[in-house]
Parts: structure tokens; C-alpha cells; sequence
């Protein structure tokens, strides 16, 4: 037994190496470079040991203190991520805070998205770049190759990742062992570089280099890229295996490779036009060029996952209309695939590589994404240790503003990128808070104005038990938001066919801030009157709802149903905008477009349509 939980824990660490640690694990392809080159800083001994202890000292202080030490614990029932954190939040404070917490997850999970656009993006240009050191001739196919590489990519996301992803864990053990030698190589060679070890130099180096240090940290920030994937894919793998991953491997790999860079820059400074490569000798580039791209397909492979994660996710908590989900695997939930999606992120890449056209541009647009995402996540933490954990206020305030500082010189050392690309998550991530927080409004308006509309539900079923209209035989469930006013489907059909099934379900399918629902607690059965029955289905916000396996647990509750004898009621709203109180006119008719783009809640449900019948309202917003 004790052999066997060796052997699974190992085989979690090694895919968390595949899945967790692909972005970060790349960034010693462009990191170092841009550090020296983005600002013009030389390359002498001195500055070689200031960068590269502010590059060690940061993994250290924000990814394995911070996020493996701290940010882990905040598991909302062992998932974690943004989305997970911002549910987790906002569940046990009051209802003038949600809104507040509301605000900072979406933006945080709205430059999630711009990060899924440029990690792919940077990770592949700068991969292929490695061509142009084996032969400046071969600059010309940088580009074509990286979007060769990309398209198909993108192309073979609705085949799945689960044949694929075996191979991931296996390739970044392989990665990280092969960089850690590189960079070992050169260290013997060149041990003095050891000197970088120093904290005292990164002061030094800020002290002499003042505002342009402070503007360096833009670039520093580069080798901490993908920290927020070890909150977020903590449901697939645990914290322990995690955890293991980063001290054993990926930690001394990084290390080792940044360190061995500085050393080749010690002996050669003209190495800085791409140490990465230039580390690896003349037999080893190419191999270390397929390794490199294959490595980089991972770490895009990994954001790209995390996209479709939050967007499920998103969808669930009610944070975006509904879009097609499929499943691409048997075995695990969290492999899906969503194809609006990925056409979205594919057209959003090309264009961006097509308009940076190399990593070193590219790199100017990466960091205020990443760097304001850590900047949330920071803040909502405090809410939990505070509100959820009853930390004392002095010990979650101390770590919150220490942790909160060293974001915020990342961030605010990002903000002179602006003009040169930075602007661009900036937009994008500012497009998708404004589309989330315009469907959350809205259909809280429009689930407010259906509620003015209904009728009280008690003495609606009391008036029809009393005086029954022509009755049919059959079950008619009438899917309804709502638990106390009377569905406008049923008011509609009694209104139009002036008849009533034998026997009529109200049904509610409920989304909670929890990413599963334990079996026992997912279904309440209540019989109201001799022929009504009240259904309330309950999902986490990493479940998909399946109203058929509803009607299978009804049947255990004594509520059988019998699928070719069952029809499905619906309300299919037609949403008017107008100047009433609640939101602007322009979001409004955002919302009615959204709505009207959204996946037919039968196919959500999945519901067969051939029992499904639809009845239209309009609703004024």
C-alpha cells in the first residue's frame, strides 16, 4: 500500500511538471536578455550579479514563499485559481463587500485571458528564434515557423490533450534537467557568478542604476510568469505534488540555467544577443531547438487549458453567457474543450505574433497582466486568512503588505511598457471584465424584472388543485430560476393549450461557490401539492448540469419520470432595452446581443430536443 501511494504520488508530481510548470518554466528562453538589453543596462560583473539576485531572490520571495507556501492553502474544496479564490472570498463576507470582491476577481480573471493570448505567443517566437543563432540566414523562418507551429496548435485542441498530455510530464523532466546542465556547464567554468546568490548585490545594483532598476524589475518580472498556474491547477494535482515538483526540480533547473546564463555573460558579453541558445554547444542547438519548441507548445498547451478552465467556470457562476463544453476525455472532468474559445484565442494570437513579429517586442506587452493578476490574488487572500481563517489582524495584514509590496514594484514597473504594447492586455483584459460584469448586471436585472412579473407560486397551485383546468396525462417540467414565483412558461401554456399535465415539475438548477457538490447534497425533491413537485439540482462551478441524470436521481426520490412521457417547458425571453434604472443603454443592448449569441439553454442542459418545448416572453430590461 505504502509503495503503491509512492508510485501515484510520483506520477502526479511528474504531470504537474507538464501542466503546472510549462510557463515558467520557459521563461529562461528571453528573461535574462531582456533584463540587460530593455534597458540598456551593460553587462558587467557587477550588473550580471544585481540582476540575477533580483531574478533568484523573486523565486524565492513570491513564487516559493508566496504561492507554494501561502497561496496554496486558500483551496476552495481543493480547487484553487482566481475564480475558485474570488467564490471562496465572497462566500463568507458580508453583502456590501461581495460587490468589491466581485470587481477584483473578474479583473483578475479578465487578464488571465490577456496572459492565455501572449504566453503562447512569446513562448513559441522565442523558441524558434533559437534558428537565427545556428544561422542569421535562418531569420526569415522564425516567423512562418511560429505560426506554423501555433496553428496547429490551436487546430488539434478539439482531439483533446489526453494522448498528448502523458507527454508533457516526461518533456519538462526532460527539459529542466537538460537547462539545469547547461547552466551548470558554465557555472564550473565560471564559479564567480556564485556572487549573484547575494541579496546585497540586487541593493547595490538598485542603488546604482536608481529609476532604471526600478524599471528593470519590468523585465525580472518575466521569470515568475505562470506562478498563478500553481493556485490554479491545484484541483488536478494536490499541493503536495506541487509542491515536490518545485523544490526538486524546477527551482534548481531555473536557478542553475539563469546562473550559468550570467556566467557565459561574464566571459563573453556579446552572448546577450541570446544566451539561452548560445549556452548549448554546436552539436546540442538543434536538438536544443526541437526541445525548446516542444517545451513552449506545453507552456501555451497549459494557459490554453486554463482559459477554457476559467471560462467553464465563469459560465457556472454566471459570469458569461453559455458556450458549447466538450468533454475530450473519459477519465478526467477538467479536460475540456470549448471551440468558441479557442477560435477566439487563435485569431487573438496570430495577431499578435503577426504584429510584434519577435519575443523581444512581445516581451514589452508581457507583465502587466501577469503582474496584476498576482497583485489580486494578494489582496483576496487577505479576505480569507482574514475573514474565512480568523487570522489575527496584525499576522494577515503583515504578510498581505509584505507579499502586497513586492507586486506592486512589479506592477507599477510595468506601467512604462504601456506605450510600447503594455497597452494591449491592458485592453483586452479591460473588453472581457467590461462583457462579464455587463451579463452579471444584466441578468440580475432580468432575473429582478421576471420577479416583479410572477405571480406567488402558493396560491397559484392552491387555485389550480381547487379548480383544475383540462388535465393530460404526462409529466411537464417547467425549468424556472426562480423558487417562488410562477415560471412564465407555465402561465404561458395555460394561457395558449388551456391544458395541464397530470402531474408538473418545477425545476431549478442551481450553480454554487463550490466547485463540486457532494452526491448526497445535489438534489431536494419536495412534493407541493397532490400533482405539483418542486426539483432544486444543485452543481459546482466545475460541473456540468445534466438535466437526464436529474430525472435518474428523481426516480430514487420516489419522483419517476419516464423520458418518452415527459416534456420539458422552457422560457425563451426576448430582452427589449430600455431607459429604466439599473444600467446604461449601451450595456443594456450589449446584454440583449450576448443573449442572444448565448448556447440554447437545452443544449446546455442537455435536454433532447424533441421533447423540449419553447414559449416566448418578452421582457423589458
Amino acid at each position: 500500500m505504502q509503495d503503491h501511494k509512492k508510485q501515484a504520488m510520483a506520477g502526479l508530481t511528474l504531470a504537474a511538471l507538464g501542466v503546472v510548470y510549462g510557463d515558467i518554466g520557459t521563461s529562461p528562453l528571453y528573461t535574462l536578455r531582456e533584463c540587460f538589453t530593455g534597458q540598456n543596462i551593460p553587462t558587467t560583473p557587477e550588473n550580471i550579479f544585481g540582476i540575477l539576485a533580483l531574478i533568484f531572490w523573486s523565486l524565492i520571495f513570491v513564487v516559493s514563499i508566496k504561492y507554494v507556501a501561502f497561496i496554496l492553502r486558500a483551496d476552495n474544496r481543493g480547487e484553487g485559481g482566481i475564480m475558485a479564490l474570488m467564490a471562496l472570498a465572497r462566500h463568507y463576507t458580508t453583502h456590501a463587500a461581495r460587490w468589491k470582491i466581485v470587481l477584483l476577481g473578474l479583473f483578475g480573471a479578465a487578464l488571465f485571458y490577456g496572459d492565455a493570448i501572449i504566453t503562447p505567443a512569446i513562448s513559441v517566437l522565442s523558441a524558434a528564434e533559437g534558428m537565427e543563432v545556428l544561422s542569421p540566414a535562418m531569420e526569415t523562418w522564425v516567423l512562418p515557423m511560429s505560426v506554423g507551429v501555433l496553428l496547429g496548435l490551436f487546430l488539434l485542441q478539439r482531439f483533446g490533450t489526453a494522448k498528448v498530455g502523458m507527454l508533457f510530464g516526461p518533456v519538462m523532466m526532460v527539459w529542466f534537467a537538460t537547462i539545469g546542465v547547461l547552466g551548470l556547464k558554465e557555472i564550473l567554468v565560471t564559479p564567480a557568478v556564485l556572487h549573484g546568490l547575494n541579496p546585497l548585490h540586487a541593493v547595490t545594483f538598485v542603488q546604482q542604476h536608481g529609476f532604471h532598476a526600478f524599471l528593470t524589475l519590468g523585465s525580472v518580472v518575466l521569470a515568475l510568469t505562470g506562478a498563478e498556474a500553481l493556485y490554479a491547477d491545484m484541483g488536478h494535482f494536490g499541493k503536495t505534488p506541487i509542491r515536490r515538483a518545485w523544490f526538486s526540480l524546477v527551482l534548481p533547473g531555473l536557478a542553475l540555467n539563469y546562473f550559468g546564463q550570467g556566467a557565459l555573460l561574464m566571459r563573453d558579453p556579446s552572448a546577450i544577443k541570446n544566451p539561452f541558445f548560445i549556452l548549448a554547444p554546436d552539436w546540442g542547438l538543434v536538438p536544443l531547438i526541437v526541445l525548446a519548441t516542444l517545451a513552449t507548445v506545453i507552456a501555451s498547451q497549459a494557459v490554453i487549458s486554463g482559459a477554457y478552465s476559467l471560462s467553464r467556470q465563469a459560465i457556472q457562476l454566471g459570469y458569461s453567457p453559455r458556450m458549447e463544453v466538450q468533454h475530450t476525455s473519459a477519465q478526467e472532468i477538467g479536460q475540456i474543450y470549448m471551440p468558441f474559445i479557442n477560435w477566439l484565442l487563435l485569431i487573438a494570437v496570430m495577431v499578435v505574433v503577426l504584429t510584434f513579429r519577435s519575443s523581444g517586442s512581445l516581451a514589452a506587452a508581457y507583465g502587466i497582466a501577469v503582474t496584476g493578476t498576482m497583485l489580486i490574488t494578494t489582496a483576496l487572500f487577505f479576505v480569507v486568512a482574514r475573514v474565512n481563517w480568523r487570522w489575527p489582524l496584525p499576522l494577515a495584514l503583515g504578510i498581505t503588505i509584505f507579499f502586497g509590496l513586492i507586486d506592486f514594484a512589479f506592477f507599477s514597473a510595468n506601467f512604462h511598457k504601456i506605450t510600447d504594447g503594455g497597452w494591449l492586455p491592458l485592453a483586452m483584459g479591460a473588453v472581457i471584465f467590461l462583457l462579464m460584469s455587463t451579463w452579471k448586471r444584466g441578468r440580475e436585472l432580468l432575473f429582478h424584472r421576471l420577479r416583479e412579473q410572477a405571480l406567488p407560486l402558493e396560491g397559484f397551485i392552491e387555485n389550480l388543485e381547487a379548480f383544475p383546468p383540462a388535465r393530460v396525462e404526462g409529466t411537464a417540467v417547467f425549468l424556472t430560476s426562480t423558487l417562488h414565483g410562477v415560471p412564465h412558461a407555465l402561465l404561458h401554456n395555460l394561457k395558449h393549450n388551456k391544458v395541464l399535465h397530470e402531474r408538473v415539475v418545477l425545476m431549478t438548477v442551481r450553480t454554487e461557490d463550490v466547485p463540486y457538490i457532494a452526491e448526497d447534497d445535489r438534489l431536494d425533491v419536495v412534493q407541493m401539492s397532490a400533482s405539483f413537485w418542486r426539483v432544486v439540482a444543485r452543481y459546482g462551478f466545475k460541473e456540468d448540469p445534466n438535466v437526464l441524470q436529474v430525472l435518474e436521481m428523481c426516480a430514487k426520490e420516489g419522483l419517476e419520470m419516464e423520458l418518452m412521457d415527459t416534456s420539458f417547458f422552457l422560457s425563451r425571453e426576448t430582452i427589449v432595452a430600455t431607459g429604466h434604472p439599473g444600467m446604461a443603454r449601451w450595456r443594456e443592448k450589449l446584454f440583449v446581443w450576448m443573449s442572444k449569441n448565448a448556447l440554447r439553454a437545452t443544449d446546455f442542459f442537455q435536454i433532447p430536443t424533441n421533447r423540449v418545448v419553447e414559449l416566448g416572453a418578452q421582457v423589458e430590461l
